[in-house]
């Protein structure tokens, strides 16, 4: 296979596994962007074919330019596998260029949500219909983007994923612990979010669900794993109500606690968009509610199925928030049960195994072509 190149806006540590994957099995050169807020970076030494990092340059709101992006279009590559942000205008350019030469683009995006404008539509179509294909995060997005015109050919599903092969060695391991029972005092039932703890993830309203609950006679435990902007107006929010069985753990990177933490819970609830928060507490076999619309969700929402790993309520309705949550901590489910689906959930689909066995049918698909 002719060697490929890889640009990507950051080596994010959550990527890693995938990666890894892709530096073992494809003849690929990494060039990474060198910021993205406080997110962990990941370790360039894990990767033998790492080239080079990239500067990100701020121009007018969110859109961006990665100095030297360009230049790789006069190497030796015949693929590229980028990004797919059309706010990164040195991607327009190289998708431009390259419609001038044999090479072929490929762009990694979430595509569609669902909830474009006219504008945005537009830009969209273009921007997607310069790239020779598109590695998409799920079959919501490519369900949208045919409805939209494209060429299902040109959209290849490959989900997401987080280290699953570290993740899997932890879970092998995990067993049920009084983690929160030492901690809480107690053996409540435990609501677990992990993540940045911004305003779009909504975790205030967590706390409301808590003192919901509460007047309905049913107490339960909150953990929150991460940190962020929000972590202070929550602290008040639970003392304002008298809250204290609400655990601000703080960042986590240590993978082994994590998996104890996310194991030991009942469900993890995510009132804004879900996202990798989703794949994290499934591949440790721990249920997720999120909101059900999807068209502002992040593609991992497409890991849940009612009733089986989580299920839904409707965003921002804090009766729904709390009638979802109290069904499924009414219902007693057998706790074994939800754990084999959400294992399975990850293990057929949201993996890097998975993705890298896609990734690989396309290039090869190409260069017979």
């Amino acid at each position: 296979m002719a060697k490929t190149c890889l640009i990507y806006n950051y080596a994010q540590h959550y990527r890693a596994g995938i990666f890894k994957l892709i530096d073992k099995d494809i003849n690929c050169d990494f060039y990474f962007g060198d910021k993205m807020g406080d997110v962990k970076k990941m370790n360039y030494a894990e990767l033998s074919n790492f080239k080079k990092e990239l500067k990100n340059r701020k121009l007018v709101s969110h859109f961006y330019w990665q100095s030297g992006a360009v230049s790789l279009i006069f190497k030796k590559y015949k693929k590229y596998i980028v990004l797919g942000e059309y706010y990164c205008l040195s991607t327009w350019v190289l998708l431009f260029l390259c419609k001038f030469s044999n090479k072929k683009v490929f762009l990694w995006s979430h595509g569609w949500y669902g909830n474009e404008g006219f504008i945005k539509r537009i830009i969209k179509k273009i921007f997607f219909n310069l790239s020779d294909g598109i590695f998409l995060y799920g079959n919501y997005a490519k369900g949208l983007m045919i409805k939209e015109g494209f060429d299902e050919n040109k959209l290849h599903v490959i989900y997401n994923s987080l280290d699953y092969e570290s993740q899997l060695k932890i879970r092998e391991n995990l067993k049920e612990s009084n983690i929160y029972k030492n901690h809480f005092k107690n053996e409540f039932p435990t609501i677990i979010f992990i993540g940045r703890l911004t305003r779009v993830k909504k975790l205030e309203q967590i706390v409301e669900l808590q003192k919901i609950l509460r007047e309905k006679n049913i107490e339960v435990n909150v953990v929150l794993v991460g940190e962020g902007e929000e972590k202070e107006k929550l602290k008040t929010l639970a003392a304002e109500n008298g809250i204290k069985n609400i655990w601000f753990y703080g960042a986590c990177y240590n993978e082994v606690t994590i998996g104890e933490l996310i194991y030991n819970a009942t469900m993890c609830v995510s009132p804004g968009n879900v996202g990798l928060t989703a794949m994290h507490a499934m591949v440790y076999g721990t249920p997720v509610l999120t909101n059900d619309t999807f068209s502002e969700q992040m593609p991992e929402f497409e890991a849940i199925e009612t009733g089986v790993t989580g299920a839904f309520f409707k965003k921002n309705d804090l009766a729904s928030i709390a009638k979802t949550s109290l069904n499924w901590l009414q219902n007693k489910k057998d706790r074994l049960q939800v754990r084999e689906a959400c294992f399975q959930k990850i293990d057929t689909y949201f993996n890097p195994k998975y993705q890298i066995r896609v990734i690989k049918n396309v290039l090869n698909e190409e260069q017979t072509t």
